[in-house]
């Protein structure tokens, strides 16, 4: 279980991602981005999780640059956008994310959403950057089973990590069982329900016991569950807040309480009907 903010997770291929970090999802390119991830490093995170679609990749790069915190010690992921799936266009969009990066090599690259027709193709692109040393790792996000079991039907490498929705109204337990089979390392994004879940009464009165905020309670769920997870924040105090959730453990009991909380509930599309 992890214990400090520093802990990571071994994926399958050996290679170390830590169990927090921070997400940027809808975090704006420029000073905003670039502060966030700042506050971030300053903080003792080491992975940020960014994406081509976001289009702030380059402010994550300078806040990366400017942070002095050597390359190796840094676990940063990117993800091809839907337009760019494909075999040579998934290609071309990882070197242009390097470059808005200002990075040589990325430690985690995901196929953003399972496109029909084409995620397989990307799939392919991703094993050949990674096989070439492009890449320390690669994965899938947004995949349900289904599309899961497609891509390993014919790959020569199971996704190391498998990025989903997930929180406590969708806790996509016949996923996360698969992917532990798997040895799949399952990654939430949106864990706080983009806030809808912190005024909860169930997840409030679990918070006071523990005298933490809902999202810590929401955060050590997760880590508890086995699943790493992103909270995005451009509050500097927030961005501390939600780090500290390795000074006390869920009891059982309130995991269970926080389980039967699942309504199968999105706040996102579901990949299997998406239409970007």
């Amino acid at each position: 279980m992890a214990k400090h903010l520093q802990d990571t997770t071994t994926l399958h291929n050996g290679v170390k991602m830590p169990w927090f970090g921070l997400g940027v999802y809808k975090v704006e390119e420029g000073d905003e981005v670039y502060q966030s991830v700042k506050s971030a490093l300053s903080k003792g995170y080491k992975s940020i999780d960014t994406a081509a679609v976001y289009g702030n990749e380059e402010g994550v790069g300078r806040a990366i640059k400017d942070s002095g915190i050597p390359r190796e010690e840094l676990f940063i992921t990117t993800k091809v956008w839907n337009a760019d799936q494909g075999y040579e266009t998934t290609l071309a969009a990882y070197e242009e994310s390097l470059k808005k990066l200002q990075l040589d090599y990325v430690d985690l690259y995901l196929i953003h959403w399972p496109v029909e027709g084409k995620y397989k193709e990307t799939w392919r692109a991703l094993e050949k950057l990674y096989i070439d040393g492009r890449v320390r790792a690669i994965g899938v996000s947004n995949f349900h089973v289904h599309h899961l079991k497609d891509v390993m039907a014919d790959s020569e490498i199971v996704p190391m990590v498998n990025q989903v929705e997930f929180h406590p109204l969708l806790a996509q337990k016949e996923l996360l069982a698969f992917c532990k089979e798997n040895k799949i390392q399952m990654e939430a994004w949106s864990p706080l329900m983009q806030g809808e879940l912190l005024n909860n009464p169930v997840l409030s009165e679990i918070a006071e016991k523990h005298n933490k905020s809902v999202a810590q309670v929401i955060l050590r769920w997760d880590l508890q569950n086995g699943v790493v997870t992103i909270p995005k924040s451009v509050k500097d105090h927030r961005i501390q807040e939600n780090s500290e959730v390795f000074d006390f453990e869920l009891s059982a009991e309130d995991m269970e309480k926080i389980n039967t909380l699942n309504e199968d509930q999105r706040v996102g599309p579901d990949p299997d009907n998406f239409d970007f």
